[in-house]
């Protein structure tokens, strides 16, 4: 479990930590030496340097390599901390050159960026914009010193350097995580400082995070043991046949007992040839209290709303599920939309435990607000008002219970296809059969989603890949996990 702070929260940790234990010099020189010692430099290495201190972890780190580098400066402006550093670089001979149109990157084998830190704002015009566009033509090696150039480090959006490896200094900033970072970074290295964290943190779980969340699977058992579930979507206009098996696959295939499948009895016989190992139940069209009784007898989690459409009769389903039932339940899709139109203040009622699992703008209707605003802060407030789990989606996946902030970044390219979603809420699903649906598991359902979709790129690749290749892989990257 790695911590992550937003900008304002690092910067405000840097000031605290230079005025009470260590002197902004001296963290310069461990953020210089700490990139130093990350990496196998071979060769020549140019680094690229701006104005501020970022430019200074770039002298620092030019004191270890000397006659291996050569630096380039965007101008001859310094931060008080970097002047002294560079000042160190003249008296140690090392060669520098300020850039120019016509600078050139050939003869090196590594470029490091350290033009901009994580306190750019705006985008990168004019000349800087023509430095990038040179790192990144260059087609050399290329090291970012704390983020990429021109990346925003809250949001992770921006015309920037791309980085073959980016080395984070101090703590880990949402922007190297967030939107665009996946594509603008290859490998993400944090490298801490000593500077101590003094505001809200969250929190970037990876595979070893999750032991012990499923428990062992017994001999002595069944499948009663594992709990039974129930996906509820579907409708004549949408029937997904195709999508609703996989999301029935997924669920078993995340290790619950017994699957139920929901659907109208308009489409039943179109979905029916698909399923293989879930149940099929026939709902009538329409509200029936008796029939939602017996279609959700012994069902320990729901996953209710794929594929519906709209109509009336969908917010009196979901409303006397929410105020009649002590279960697990996982509200996706159509389900989002008809939450979004009814009195949200069901969510504080209800009895279930509830996982909210949208994309952007569907929380931006939930929330009533627009899609620019929503983000983890904005899902955080959200569950907490409400009481609920609520999954972000995005290229990093944010979990929050409205207490705690979990990033998940497990995920490839291949899964920008239908279907994707329509898994994940499949395998939370299948979780929620048999485990508790807190915020761990939730984000447990979330990695393994993301991982089975990096194993089926893998075995496929990114634009050939369907849904029903990452279905395939969530046995292996459970297995990952748990070692089976």
């Amino acid at each position: 479990m790695k911590e992550v702070v937003s900008v304002k929260v690092m910067r405000e940790s840097d000031e605290n930590t230079i005025k009470y234990k260590t002197s902004s010099l001296e963290l310069m020189r461990r953020a210089g030496e700490a990139v130093y010692n990350a990496y196998n430099w071979q060769g020549k290495t140019a680094i690229i340097c701006g104005s501020g201190n970022n430019a200074g972890d770039g002298y620092v780190l030019a004191t270890f390599l000397r006659d291996k580098c050569h630096l380039f400066l965007l101008c001859d402006k310094f931060s008080p901390d970097g002047k002294f550093c560079f000042d160190e670089c003249v008296r140690l001979g090392v060669d520098y050159e300020f850039l120019n149109e016509d600078t050139s990157f050939e003869g090196f084998d590594t470029i490091v960026d350290c033009i901009f830190g994580t306190g750019f704002k705006g985008e990168a015009t004019g000349f800087v914009k023509t430095v990038i566009d040179k790192i990144n033509d260059s087609g050399k090696h290329v090291i970012s010193c704390d983020i990429p150039s021109g990346l925003n480090g809250d949001t992770g959006i921006g015309y920037s350097v791309i980085s073959d490896l980016t080395i984070s200094i101090g703590t880990i900033k949402t922007g190297l995580i967030l939107n665009e970072a996946k594509d603008k970074i290859k490998k993400l290295l944090n490298c801490p400082i000593g500077i101590d964290i003094t505001g809200d943190k969250y929190y970037l779980l990876e595979k070893d995070d999750f032991k012990g969340v499923i428990p062992e699977r017994k001999n002595f058992s069944h499948k009663g043991t594992y709990g039974y579930t129930a996906i509820w979507g579907g409708c004549e206009e949408y029937s997904g046949a195709v999508k609703l098996a996989n999301m029935s696959l997924s669920a078993l295939k995340a290790g619950c007992g017994v699957n139920r499948l929901i659907v109208n009895e308009d489409i039943a016989q179109s979905v029916a040839p698909y399923l293989l190992e879930s149940t099929l139940f026939k709902m009538p069209k329409g509200f029936d209290k008796e029939k939602i009784d017996e279609a959700l007898s012994s069902i320990k989690c729901l996953c209710i709303g794929m594929g519906w459409g709209k109509g009336d009769e969908y917010a009196k389903i979901l409303y006397y599920v929410l105020d009649n039932y002590n279960i697990n339940v996982i509200i996706d899709a159509d389900g989002l939309n008809t939450l979004a139109n009814m009195d949200l203040d069901i969510l504080k009622r209800t009895r279930c435990t509830l996982c909210l699992t949208p994309h952007i703008k569907e929380f931006s209707r939930l929330a009533k607000c627009d899609m620019s605003e929503v983000n983890h802060l904005k899902a955080k407030c959200f569950a907490k008002e409400y009481g609920v789990t609520v999954l972000l989606k995005g290229t990093a996946t944010a979990i929050t219970d409205g207490d705690d902030v979990y990033f998940i970044t497990s995920g490839s390219a291949g899964m920008a296809t239908a279907g994707s979603g329509d898994v994940l809420s499949g395998i939370l699903c299948g979780l929620g059969g048999y485990v508790e649906m807190d915020i761990k598991t939730v984000s447990l359902g979330a990695y393994i989603a993301g991982r089975s979709g990096e194993l089926a790129q893998e075995e496929v690749n990114a634009v050939s890949m369907t849904a029903s290749d990452t279905v395939r892989n969530i046995g292996k990257a459970t297995g990952e996990i748990y070692g089976y």
